[in-house]
């Protein structure tokens, strides 16, 4: 069934793209989706994947909403909005099931979640939902709240694009520009929650970045004069490479320092490179091409003792002018311990520790406990990565941490040996 659960993952965001782009009714429509992926996941093992697998997931939904639509009709019959609700049959658009093109219907789906009708974190949270694939309790702990306010945000945020009555097609050009920013950072999450999963057994979700370098690359198409565009397309695909050294044979994570940088993705980070050189080149830079540039340095060093710490801690300075984001700070913080030393990255841990939006993050511990551990300080290093290992949700995450406290367990002298038996 494993094969199946990827394959449908994949297709969920273009049927349901599609049947938004040809039936309307945002909300309707994604409840027929989940159910013709129920249905699929229940015929599909016991009579084999179809020959076009799309476009059976979209014929089933199309007569589920067709059903929807119908019973909403029928209930409002006699109110002023019933010529809104069209049938199937009235609308003019092209066929659900048609094969997508140049401007794939999850892309177009992309902006409609990014609709400037909606908050910053609607908009975050709503394509997390439809075009990501997260669940309801993933979003929510990404945004740290609880899993039922999600469930009212997105609510909310699909009932705002149904009373929107936006048609489902690529924005003009201005209007385009105005929403960019928020479906680069719904992408930018998408990754990051496909690369180092927030919680759960495993490390990454190679499905979930997939699909964000996927939509990344189709945005650069879209967008190829967007320097911060190309900019997060190449921080994902450098990123990205990394990937198959960050975790041993037993899923354990391994620290960059300590991968294998034979086994990174030499193809990702030749494209990634390129990307990043010439999006630097167009004048000054974002925090997406930024952060690309520190990857770029990070790949492109032959060994780990080779990294260039300085000019990374040059460009975490930028970033930092730009951004009030405590995880770059955090990081500006390791950076600066490689450059000059475990002291200077503790000093600038202190002025972090009162940040509420870190004080609770297993991060902020382990980055603690690595620099204590740098300067030799192991009792303090140890209770730091306990802490850390408390704090993370993540299994491999707690696993690697509480490797690291029982690795500075003082040995006791041989006189305190316990007796044999």
């Amino acid at each position: 069934m494993g094969a199946s659960e990827d394959l449908l993952r994949e297709l969920a965001p273009q049927v349901l793209g599609a049947v938004v782009r040809r039936f309307g009714h945002f909300d309707l429509a994604e409840d027929a989706v989940q159910e013709a992926l129920l249905a699929a996941a229940t015929q599909w093992p016991r009579d084999g994947v179809p020959d076009d697998p799309r476009a059976w997931l979209v014929t089933v939904a199309a007569r589920r909403l067709t059903d929807l639509l119908r019973a909403e009709q029928a209930r409002r019959r006699r109110e002023d909005t019933v010529a809104a609700r069209a049938l199937p049959d009235d609308w003019l658009s092209p066929p659900a099931d048609r094969s997508p093109g140049a401007s794939d219907d999850t892309l177009v789906l992309l902006f409609m979640c990014c609709h400037p009708s909606l908050s910053p974190p609607s908009q975050l949270a709503l394509t997390l939902r439809a075009v990501g694939g997260l669940t309801t309790a993933e979003i929510a702990r990404a945004f740290l709240v609880s899993e039922a306010t999600m469930t009212r945000r997105i609510t909310r945020a699909k009932q705002r694009v149904k009373d929107s009555g936006v048609p489902f097609r690529l924005p003009g050009a201005a209007e385009r520009a105005e929403r960019t920013r928020a479906v680069l950072h719904t992408l930018y999450l998408i990754f990051n929650e496909g690369y180092a999963s927030t919680s759960g057994p495993d490390l990454h979700r190679a499905e979930l970045a997939a699909e964000a370098i996927r939509l990344a690359r189709m945005l650069h198409r879209l967008l190829p004069g967007d320097a911060e565009a190309a900019g997060l397309l190449a921080l994902m695909l450098l990123t990205d490479a990394r990937r198959p050294a960050r975790t041993g044979r037993d899923g354990a994570l391994i620290p960059m320092a300590e991968q294998d940088r034979t086994l990174w993705n030499a193809a990702f980070i030749a494209e990634g490179v390129e990307l990043v050189t010439a999006a630097l080149s167009r004048g000054t830079p974002g925090p997406y091409q930024l952060q690309a540039a520190i990857a770029a340095l990070h790949d492109e060093a032959p060994t780990a003792e080779e990294t260039d710490w300085p000019q990374i801690a040059a460009l975490y300075e930028l970033l930092l002018r730009g951004s009030a984001n405590p995880m770059i700070a955090l990081n500006h913080a390791v950076a600066v311990a490689m450059a000059r030393g475990p002291r200077a990255g503790l000093d600038l841990l202190e002025e972090l520790a009162g940040d509420d939006r870190l004080s609770g993050d297993h991060r902020l511990y382990a980055v603690r406990a690595h620099l204590l551990e740098m300067s030799g300080e192991h009792a303090g290093a140890r209770a730091a990565y306990q802490e850390a290992a408390g704090r993370a949700m993540s299994l491999p995450q707690q696993r690697y941490l509480n490797a690291r406290a029982v690795r500075l367990e003082p040995e006791a002298p041989e006189g305190d040996a316990a007796p044999p038996g």
